[in-house]
């Protein structure tokens, strides 16, 4: 292995978990000089160390890697581009800061996005106030909070994983079946199902904490009914692991810790129905095929999805997943990533995408090989998922399911067969219009957030945005 240097890092690992020196010396079994002196770039790091320090704080071991600061880089770029704040800084720059100091990288984002946050929310009152009442200017802030928490984890939270695949445990070694065991412990605490139930137009289930009722609308199907079952279960079996988690994330408002516990909760429920030992192994065997996964497990195409997503287990990973769904007008309404592919936050995605090609085809597996502007390369796969309507009269709904990994973990994908990945050609995408560095994209739709455009009235080119 070349000489790698990862002082910086190493101790971004080391104070957020808040261990001394010598505890963290300890759990790596060296010596605390040793690991001094590899925290101050005096000594690069070794691959035994390195595979500690995985097991240790549950990081890939790519981690430690230049090319994984991708998304930290593209969102610092973000905040650089944003032309409020007058900052001018190139690529190498922003990439050369992001590799010596990404503590303060990752700060001066979240700072970014509370003054962004901010300065909406003072938007939004203000236009509520004069305008109809009619809330327009909301804000999903507290959504991107959320995903940001679950980003830094690797969007794998063990305590909560681990409880959740104890609890199948338990319940399949005393011979009960899962889907009937959820709602027997529920009501083991009181809680009152009600069922074939009509909850009004778009509600799914609703609980009350203080009569103890919960009502399941009738038209979801087994795995759906069992999965908000097992959401509702979280917060009895794990109300404690929960609170913990979310004060570990230090949110900025009561609206988005309530988020984040349904987000958590949620977690919960995955993990309970699709157990991470059992499913990893199966993932495995079927080579990540998503639709044998869901008929095999009898959950949606979206849930198997999103579940592959958070497969990152230390010693017992899966192919690392950025997980989204999108709608027709390319609203983004879930992103979830284990890899270092950034979702731009300025503006809508990139139509290049096979994403949104999946609409022309519905119901069809499509991939893409696509590559981003630092030259990363991904394998994608998306399909359309519909959720019908349940009465006559009712719209259904149509979103885009996308699941991507880097090309290096291609090969353990299914979806990878008959491509020679050595020499497939790549789609040019990027994260959106605002922050792509591609100038002469056909496609884009916007100019690039602080760029200076050259503008003249006797030249035309493939971009209308031609940059000086």
């Amino acid at each position: 292995m070349a000489k790698t240097y990862v002082g910086a890092r190493l101790r971004q690992l080391r104070t957020e978990r808040g261990l001394s020196q010598v505890s963290l010396a300890q759990k790596l079994e060296i010596s605390a000089s040793y690991l001094n002196q590899i925290e101050h770039d005096v000594r690069p790091l070794t691959v035994p160390v390195l595979l500690r320090i995985s097991e240790v704080f549950g990081v890939d071991a790519t981690f430690f890697s230049s090319q994984d600061d991708t998304r930290l880089i593209a969102e610092l770029q973000e905040v650089v581009m944003d032309q409020e704040l007058g900052i001018e800084a190139d690529t190498q720059e922003i990439a050369d800061m992001v590799s010596a100091h990404p503590s303060m990288a990752r700060a001066l984002v979240n700072m970014h996005n509370r003054y962004r946050n901010t300065s909406a929310q003072l938007a939004a009152a203000t236009e509520d106030r004069f305008a109809d009442g009619s809330g327009s200017a909301a804000i999903s802030k507290p959504h991107e909070e959320v995903r940001d928490f679950f980003y830094q984890r690797q969007n794998y939270i063990h305590e909560l994983d681990t409880a959740a695949e104890e609890l199948t445990a338990r319940i399949r070694f005393h011979g009960g079946d899962v889907n009937s065991e959820i709602a027997r412990l529920l009501r083991a605490h009181d809680v009152h199902i009600i069922e074939r139930i009509d909850l009004g137009e778009g509600v799914l289930h609703r609980y009350d904490p203080e009569t103890q009722r919960l009502e399941i609308a009738p038209h979801l199907s087994g795995g759906q009914r069992t999965f908000k079952l097992a959401a509702e279960l979280a917060y009895f079996e794990c109300g404690d692991l929960l609170e913990k988690l979310v004060e570990e994330g230090n949110f900025a408002s009561e609206d988005t810790r309530k988020l984040a516990m349904l987000g958590l909760a949620n977690y919960f429920a995955a993990a309970t129905v699709l157990p991470y030992t059992h499913f990893h192994e199966v993932a495995e065997d079927f080579r990540y095929d998503i639709e044998r996964l869901s008929a095999f497990f009898t959950q949606s195409y979206e849930t198997i999805c999103h579940r592959l997503s958070t497969l990152q287990r230390p010693k017992l990973r899966g192919v690392p997943f950025s997980f989204v769904r999108v709608d027709r007008a390319g609203n983004m309404s879930k992103r979830q990533s284990a890899t270092g592919f950034h979702f731009s936050s300025s503006g809508g995605t990139c139509p290049l995408w096979n994403v949104y090609e999946t609409f022309a085809y519905p119901g069809k597996i499509m991939t893409q090989i696509a590559q981003m502007p630092d030259g990363r390369k991904y394998l994608w796969v998306a399909r359309t998922v519909e959720r019908r309507a349940t009465r006559y009269g009712q719209a259904s709904k149509t979103f885009a399911i996308g699941l991507g990994c880097e090309l290096r973990h291609a090969g353990r994908v299914v979806y990878a067969d008959g491509i020679d990945l050595d020499v497939a050609k790549a789609t040019p995408i990027g994260a959106g219009c605002r922050v792509c560095e591609r100038t002469n994209c056909p496609q884009r739709a916007f100019p690039p957030l602080g760029k200076v455009l050259d503008i003249s009235e006797h030249r035309s080119s493939v971009s209308p945005y031609v940059l000086k």
